[in-house]
């Protein structure tokens, strides 16, 4: 099977948006799937009009086409839709057509949109190969044709992962977007701009047109194409730094002050553009596992729905100031890694643990933080929260656990050690760090000792700087049959700056 012959269909049937409806359905944001697991996995789409989504698939192995009947998709979702592809065969690489019927005239039909995956094995006797990072089209930089468009998801496809992990900030929907904008040496750097990239997002369609700008560039689209997303979301899909105390009363941006119909627009835009598997239990929840094999199990959790409102963060005792995962969430948490039979566990984090993210002062003016770290010293506040899952671990004596996040826009290999820390119960274990995808890149962060962090590596600016500089970065996980892993941390261009082998330890 020549894969880009198969998926040439894909692009072809994905040009520039075009709001207008015509006799056959178009589907002008391409295919994706998610969640992709041993026999099941989502598969995403968005029609022009009303239409009923149609998913066929075979594996490219037998050869057999099965034909599933998808949702209606109709204006409630932004005529987007899912499909779960269930009963899949283990190890084989699957071939799916994705087409949309037009529900007022039966048998007019869209081109069918092209995708490929492969299901991971059941068993042990091939590795696992993935990559991670976040931050897409943040701070005033959109999808540059002159450039590129969004170079990094190509230099990633062309490396094949099983599939990626998107760490956060999948939109900037707080993130305008100017037609130019001067670098300082006499060029211009041009973006294309939408209606929705022209002011901050506070309508349900504003939201919703976040996702349909990033999806113009056709990087991104042949990357979702031939590469399995897990999606997980941070702040920016709603705006920065946002939390139940967020108070927009003074930003003259907003018209719309209530955070929380804000963040209810925003949750509704995500979950109709993510191909996330629907949670019986919370419809829009975001925390999942996903078990990719007995390899790994990967842990996608929340740190942004069920926070308190950002505080001081220095609160000695756990309280309703200091949720920051929820108890539920935490339940959730330590059930799994606890009951996990995979050799290796991913925490998938939104935001990093050892490096203190600020948001500004609060009322009497102490510094008000964003993230679980506060700064030197025991644990307090959120870091409470994070300190009980640590404990957990240990006590449970469940080994072979890494922490993957983005959010800081840059790249970090850190290490914490119970011998450098001053809450000292836990197991050591390794955090790494790497972002942005397509954003403004910052300099280094501040580490924060209360569990003992040292930073092993880092590849940072000296300041906040464009994607033209090259400081956009994504992270690759490899994990050979017999468990040892490969950690490496990539650059724009896919070349390796860093890497690190761990070994599991044997139960």
């Amino acid at each position: 099977m020549d894969r880009r012959k198969f998926l040439g269909g894909m692009l072809a049937a994905a040009p520039a948006i075009v709001r207008a409806q015509s006799a056959i359905p178009k589907a002008e944001q391409g295919a994706m799937t998610g969640d992709v697991m041993p026999s099941r996995a989502i598969v995403w789409s968005r029609a022009s009009q009303p239409s009923r989504m149609i998913v066929t698939w075979r594996t490219a192995e037998r050869g057999e086409p099965r034909r599933i009947t998808g949702p209606d998709c109709l204006s409630g979702s932004d005529f987007t839709g899912r499909v779960e592809l269930a009963g899949l065969p283990p190890g084989q690489t699957i071939l799916y057509d994705v087409t949309f019927e037009d529900l007022n005239r039966r048998g007019m039909v869209s081109e069918p949109l092209r995708g490929i995956f492969r299901t991971p094995l059941a068993s042990a006797s091939k590795g696992v190969r993935f990559f991670w990072s976040g931050d897409t089209v943040g701070q005033g930089w959109g999808i540059n044709p002159e450039w590129g468009g969004l170079r990094i998801y190509e230099s990633m496809r062309k490396l094949k992962p099983d599939f990626f992990l998107h760490s956060g900030d999948t939109v900037y929907a707080d993130g305008v977007l100017k037609a130019e904008v001067p670098l300082g040496d006499g060029k211009i750097w041009k973006n294309i701009v939408t209606e929705a990239k022209s002011k901050v997002a506070e309508t349900l369609d504003e939201f919703r047109g976040q996702y349909k700008y990033n999806l113009l560039d056709e990087n991104l689209r042949r990357f979702h194409a031939e590469v399995p997303q897990l999606w997980q979301w941070d702040d920016h899909e709603v705006l920065n730094n946002w939390s139940p105390g967020k108070d927009l009363s003074r930003n003259l941006a907003y018209t719309e002050k209530n955070i929380a119909v804000l963040a209810a627009r925003a949750a509704k835009a995500f979950h109709e553009y993510a191909p996330v598997t629907p949670q019986s239990e919370e419809q829009q929840r975001v925390y999942r596992k996903v078990s990719y094999g007995p390899l790994l199990d990967v842990f996608v959790i929340d740190m942004r729905t069920y926070r308190a409102a950002n505080s001081f963060n220095r609160q000695k005792e756990e309280g309703s100031e200091t949720v920051y995962l929820g108890k539920p969430q935490i339940k959730w948490l330590q059930d799994g890694l606890k009951q996990s039979k995979a050799v290796w566990k991913v925490i998938a984090s939104d935001m990093p643990l050892g490096l203190i993210v600020g948001d500004g002062v609060d009322e009497q003016n102490r510094k008000r933080f964003e993230n679980s770290a506060n700064g030197d010293g025991p644990a307090l506040g959120r870091e409470l929260e994070i300190a009980s899952v640590l404990r957990f671990i240990k006590t449970n004596s469940i080994h072979n656990i890494i922490w993957l996040t983005a959010d800081v826009h840059y790249t970090s290999a850190n290490h914490f050690h119970p011998d450098r820390a001053k809450f000292k119960d836990f197991l050591p274990f390794w955090e790494f760090i790497s972002g942005p995808l397509h954003a403004g890149a910052s300099a280094p962060g501040k580490t924060d000792n209360t569990f003992g962090v040292e930073v092993k590596y880092k590849n940072a600016p000296p300041k906040s700087l464009g994607p033209y500089h090259g400081y956009q970065f994504f992270g690759e996980v490899d994990i050979d049959v017999d468990g040892r892993m490969m950690v490496t941390l990539r650059d724009i261009d896919g070349k390796g700056l860093f890497s690190t082998e761990l070994m599991p330890v044997k139960i």
